[in-house]
């Protein structure tokens, strides 16, 4: 028998989740006529589905509330700008008795809610519990894997939204699919650069929370990444582009994170650096292009 979860959020990607979860599920948010403590004791799965902004502030509200046999899934593909922790780690640091699970993939969530097939996965050091949040999420509409690497998994989901903005940049200028198709391999080959660089196995961005998942962002207009790109393409800026978006596009801040990171420890990130720049107003989309395809040749 399944036990009770809780989905902290209540966002697009929250609800999403919600009509995944095969066990009683209750979504919390502020609005909720119940506390959080309310909403999370009893629940096996405490699944974290807040933006990158929200994690510090849930992890110390979740203080003297979660207890050690509740499992933590965190859903959140971002990177925190004070420490360049990534999700898990917060959670992991906070609560050192707890199971923490990550889940990524390709799931875009205004696809899931239409009841469309996907697949993801979950990844975690300790495998009983990505056994358990397997089984809980499972469906013939949701296909679910167990990974050992849950740098990897949370990494590949994060990293590549900068590139679903490069790819977004890319569609904009109508710069058709051979490029686009040489944008995203030498994205991906970032992805594993930064990646290895941190620890994780260069095997898991191989898989659906790096490839599968790059794959999906980056042809999309439901992604919000993508979506920053293609009006960087059409001339609006970063302000502009953002006030109109529904939900947070992570992939801005985790440029900010990836070029801290970039820059101390001398790691080479040439289409990050570019959409850092174009971000920042400092350089157009095309010209960004321009000096992406005028970089010295080398062997791939």
């Amino acid at each position: 028998m399944l036990l009770p979860s809780t989905i902290i959020g209540a966002g697009a990607w929250g609800n999403a989740l919600a009509g995944l979860v095969r066990s009683p599920v209750q979504v919390w948010s502020r609005r909720s006529a119940v506390t959080l403590k309310e909403a999370v004791t009893g629940s096996e799965l405490v699944i974290s589905a807040v933006s990158m902004a929200g994690v510090n502030e849930m992890v110390d509200r979740l203080q003297n509330i979660i207890t050690p046999g509740q499992i933590i899934v965190t859903t959140t593909k971002g990177l925190d700008l004070a420490t360049n922790l990534t999700p898990a780690q917060i959670w992991a640091a906070a609560f050192p008795q707890n199971s923490i699970v990550v889940l990524s993939g390709p799931n875009l969530s205004a696809e899931i809610q239409q009841g469309l097939p996907a697949a993801t996965v979950v990844a975690s050091s300790d495998h009983s519990a990505a056994q358990k949040v397997q089984t809980a999420f499972s469906s013939s509409q949701f296909r679910v894997y167990t990974n050992d690497d849950p740098l990897g998994v949370e990494l590949g989901g994060t990293v590549k939204n900068v590139m679903a903005i490069a790819a977004g940049t890319c569609d904009g200028l109508s710069l058709g699919s051979n490029a686009k198709a040489g944008l995203l391999t030498r994205g991906l080959a970032e992805i594993v650069r930064i990646g290895t660089h941190w620890g994780a196995n260069p095997e898991t961005f191989y898989g659906l929370s790096g490839l599968g998942d790059l794959l999906a962002t980056c042809s999309s207009s439901l992604s919000r990444n993508y979506q920053v790109g293609y009006g960087l393409a059409e001339g609006r800026s970063l302000s502009e582009i953002l006030a109109q978006l529904e939900g947070t596009a992570e992939g801005v801040n985790t440029t900010k994170v990836l070029m801290q990171i970039s820059r101390q420890n001398q790691v080479e990130l040439p289409i990050t650096t570019m959409v850092d720049r174009a971000l920042q107003g400092q350089i157009t989309p095309a010209e960004a292009l321009t000096a992406l395809m005028l970089r010295d040749n080398r062997p791939e």
